[in-house]
C-alpha cells in the first residue's frame, strides 16, 4: 500500500489533529491535488530516485549493523525513512550549489555523490575516510562535492549555510547554498539571526527543516509554539511552503519552486519536509516515546522507496528487474564496509595534520 497524493505525512497529520478539534489520530486532510503535473516522473527519474534512496537505506541499515558489532564508536544517527528529502533536493541542483547539514548527514553524503567507502571508512575511524578516520559520524566533508558537513552542534550549519550563500552573492554567481536541519533546531536562537540576515541581504539559501516530529525525542505539539514550520520565516518576509516529505515526486516539485527563487536573486526560502525517521534519534536512542505501531503503519503506508517501486511495478516493470537494481545497491555497501572494516587507521602523527592555526 503507498501513500495516495490526498494524503500527507504523520507529521502534518499530528498538526492538523492538534488544531481541528475532534479529527482522529491518523486522518490527515489533502494536500489539494490529487497529482499536479509537476509531481510526474520520468520513468529515468523514478529509476535514479529508486537506487539513490536505495543507497541511502542500505547504507544505514549496514551503518546499524556495524555499530551494533562494535565497529563504529561514538555518535551514530541513521537516516532510514528520511531518503525522499535529500534525494529530491539534489535532483533539482546544478553544479556548484552548496549542501550542509547537522549530525544526521550520511545520507545528504551519498546524495552528493560522496563515495560510499569513504564515508563508511569515516564511520570506522580509518585513513581512507573523508577526514581521515579523524570526523566520524557528525563531521565529514567534501569541497570537491560541495558538501560542507556533518555539524554536532545542534543549529550551527543554518548560520554556515547562510555564510555559503553570502559567499555566493558576493561572487557574483548563481550558486544555491540548502541548509538542512530538522524540527528541534528550529527554535534555536541563531536560526532567526540567520533568517533576518538572509531576507536583508537577499542570500541565495533554502532552509530545508527536516520535520520528523520528534527532533531529539520530544513531540513537535510539546516543544514548538507554532508547529507549521513553513510559517517561521514570515515576521522576515521569507516564504516558506510545506511538503509531503516522503514523496520524492513532491520533494522535487518544490525544490524547483524554491531553487528557481534563490537563483532569481529573489532571497530565502524555507522549505518544511514532513517526514518520519524509522529509528530513534541515535543508535543508544530506545524511541520510547512512541509506539511501534505507530512507526509500523508508516513504513506501511508511506515508505518513501516503496512508493516509487509500486509506481515502477505499475508501470510494467518487473520484479527482478527492481531486485537487480537492490542487490546492485548492496553489492555497493557491503564493498564500503568491507573496506572500511580492513583500511589501516591512521598513523599518530595524523593528529597534527590539517589543524587551523
Amino acid at each position: 500500500m503507498t501513500l495516495s497524493q490526498t494524503e500527507v505525512p504523520m507529521a502534518a497529520q499530528k498538526k492538523n489533529a492538534a488544531s481541528e478539534k475532534g479529527q482522529e489520530k491518523g486522518q490527515g486532510k489533502g494536500n489539494g491535488s490529487k497529482n499536479p503535473s509537476n509531481l510526474e516522473f520520468t520513468r529515468d527519474q523514478e529509476l535514479q530516485a529508486l537506487h539513490d534512496m536505495l543507497l541511502i537505506r542500505r547504507f544505514e541499515e549496514k551503518a546499524g549493523q556495524l555499530y551494533g558489532m562494535g565497529a563504529i564508536g561514538g555518535f551514530c544517527h541513521l537516516y532510514i525513512g528520511q531518503e525522499a528529502i535529500v534525494v529530491g533536493m539534489q535532483m533539482a541542483l546544478k553544479l556548484g550549489d552548496q549542501v550542509i547539514t547537522g549530525y544526521r548527514d550520511h545520507g545528504h553524503m551519498l546524495a552528493c555523490g560522496m563515495e560510499a567507502k569513504g564515508v563508511m571508512a569515516e564511520l570506522t575511524g580509518r585513513h581512507g575516510g573523508y577526514s581521515k578516520g579523524k570526523g566520524g559520524s557528525m563531521h565529514m566533508f567534501s569541497k570537491e562535492k560541495h558538501f560542507y558537513g556533518g555539524h554536532g552542534i545542534v543549529g550551527a550549519q543554518v548560520s554556515l549555510g547562510t555564510g555559503l550563500a553570502f559567499a555566493n552573492r558576493y561572487r557574483g554567481n548563481d550558486n544555491v547554498s540548502l541548509a538542512y536541519f530538522g524540527d528541534g533546531a528550529s527554535n534555536q536562537g541563531q536560526v532567526y539571526e540567520s533568517f533576518n540576515m538572509a531576507e536583508l541581504w537577499k542570500l541565495p539559501v533554502i532552509y530545508v527543516i527536516e520535520n520528523n516530529r520528534y527532533a531529539m525525542g520530544t513531540s513537535v505539539t510539546r516543544s514548538s509554539a507554532q508547529t507549521d514550520f513553513s510559517k517561521r520565516g514570515i515576521s522576515f518576509n521569507i516564504p516558506g511552503e510545506q511538503v509531503d516529505g516522503m514523496d520524492v515526486r513532491a520533494v522535487k516539485a518544490a525544490a524547483d519552486k524554491a531553487v528557481a527563487w534563490c537563483r532569481a536573486g529573489k532571497g530565502p526560502f524555507i522549505l518544511e519536509m514532513q517526514t518520519y525517521r524509522y529509528r530513534g534519534h541515535s543508535m543508544s536512542d530506545p524511541a520510547k516515546y512512541r509506539t511501534r505501531e505507530e512507526v509500523d503503519k508508516v513504513r506501511h503506508d508511506q515508505d518513501p522507496i516503496e512508493q516509487v517501486r509500486n509506481r515502477l511495478l505499475a508501470a510494467k516493470m518487473t520484479e527482478q528487474e527492481l531486485k537487480q537494481i537492490d542487490a546492485d545497491v548492496r553489492e555497493i555497501v557491503n564493498a564500503a564496509a568491507d573496506f572500511a572494516q580492513h583500511d589501516p587507521e591512521p598513523e599518530a602523527a595524523e593528529l597534527w595534520t590539517d589543524v587551523y592555526r
